[in-house]
C-alpha cells in the first residue's frame, strides 16, 4: 500500500498539474473554474470563467481579482466567501446563487468552492466551479421550486413584485418563502431585487444616454433620489459619477 501510494505521489508530481486542469475543466459542458491565491488573484481559469469575466482568454485573467470584473456588491460576496474558506479551511459545495453575468442573469448556477492547502498543509487559495442548474443531472426540489422565481425577478424587475406573488409561484407561504429565499441566496428577496434592479441601471447608464431619472424609473425605482440611495450603496458611486468614469462614447 504504501508503495502505491509513492508510486502515486512520484507520478503526480510531474505532471503540469496547471495544463491539465485547463484541459480537463474546458471540456466539460458550462463548466467555469478558476484558482485564487490567498489575494484572492486569479491564478487559473477556463474559457467560461473568462466569459464570465468578459474576458477573451486566461492571460487577460491571471493577476486580477473579482472587483476587475464585477459589480461591487457581487465582488463583495466572492471575496468574503473565500476568505471565510481561507480562514476556517470549510468548502462551500452546491450553493445555489444566479450566473454571474455583466448585468445580472436569471439562469441558476450551483458553485463549489474548496480549499486549497500546501504542501505542509497551509492554506494558500481557493478552487471553485459553478455549473447551470439546467445542466445538472437532477436539480433538488428547492432549486426547481424557486427557478420560476428568479426568471420572474429578473423578467419584470421594473414592475412592483410582491412577496405573496413570488411566494405563490414557488408553492411556499410568504413566511416559509422569504426563510427559504435568505437560505439559498444569502440575502433577502429585496436585496437580491434591487441588486437585479442596479445591475440594469448599469447597463443602461453605459449604453444609453438616457436622463439618470428616467434609467431610475425604468429599473423599479420609486424616484431618483431613491435610485441614488440604492446605487450608491451597491456600486460605493452616485449613478452620475459611474457614468462619467465608465462609458465610453456613445456612436
Amino acid at each position: 500500500m504504501m508503495k502505491n501510494a509513492a508510486s502515486k505521489a512520484d507520478f503526480f508530481a510531474q505532471l503540469d498539474s496547471g495544463q491539465l486542469l485547463s484541459q480537463l475543466m474546458d471540456r466539460i459542458p458550462g463548466l467555469s473554474f478558476f484558482i485564487k491565491d490567498r489575494n484572492g488573484r486569479f491564478m487559473a481559469i477556463n474559457q467560461r470563467g473568462c466569459e464570465y469575466c468578459g474576458v477573451p482568454s486566461e492571460a487577460e485573467a491571471l493577476g486580477r481579482t473579482d472587483y476587475d470584473f464585477f459589480p461591487k456588491s457581487r465582488a463583495d460576496e466572492y471575496v468574503a466567501d473565500d476568505q471565510a474558506i481561507l480562514k476556517h479551511g470549510q468548502p462551500i459545495i452546491d450553493r445555489i446563487e444566479s450566473a454571474p453575468e455583466t448585468a445580472g442573469s436569471p439562469r441558476l448556477v450551483l458553485t463549489t468552492k474548496l480549499p486549497l492547502r500546501a504542501r505542509d498543509g497551509k492554506l494558500i487559495g481557493v478552487a471553485g466551479f459553478s455549473r447551470a442548474v439546467e445542466q445538472t443531472q437532477s436539480p433538488n426540489d428547492s432549486i426547481s421550486g424557486f427557478s420560476a422565481v428568479i426568471e420572474r425577478i429578473h423578467r419584470e424587475f421594473n414592475h412592483d413584485l410582491k412577496s405573496g406573488d413570488l411566494a405563490t409561484l414557488s408553492g411556499l407561504s410568504v413566511s416559509q418563502f422569504e426563510r427559504k429565499f435568505r437560505e439559498l441566496f444569502g440575502l433577502s428577496v429585496r436585496k437580491y431585487l434591487t441588486r437585479v434592479r442596479i445591475e440594469n441601471s448599469v447597463e443602461m447608464l453605459l449604453q444609453t444616454d438616457s436622463p439618470i431619472t428616467e434609467i431610475a424609473l425604468s429599473c423599479g425605482f420609486y424616484d431618483h433620489a431613491h435610485f441614488t440611495r440604492s446605487f450608491k450603496a451597491q456600486m460605493n458611486s452616485t449613478p452620475g459619477a459611474y457614468r462619467k468614469r465608465h462609458q465610453r462614447p456613445i456612436s
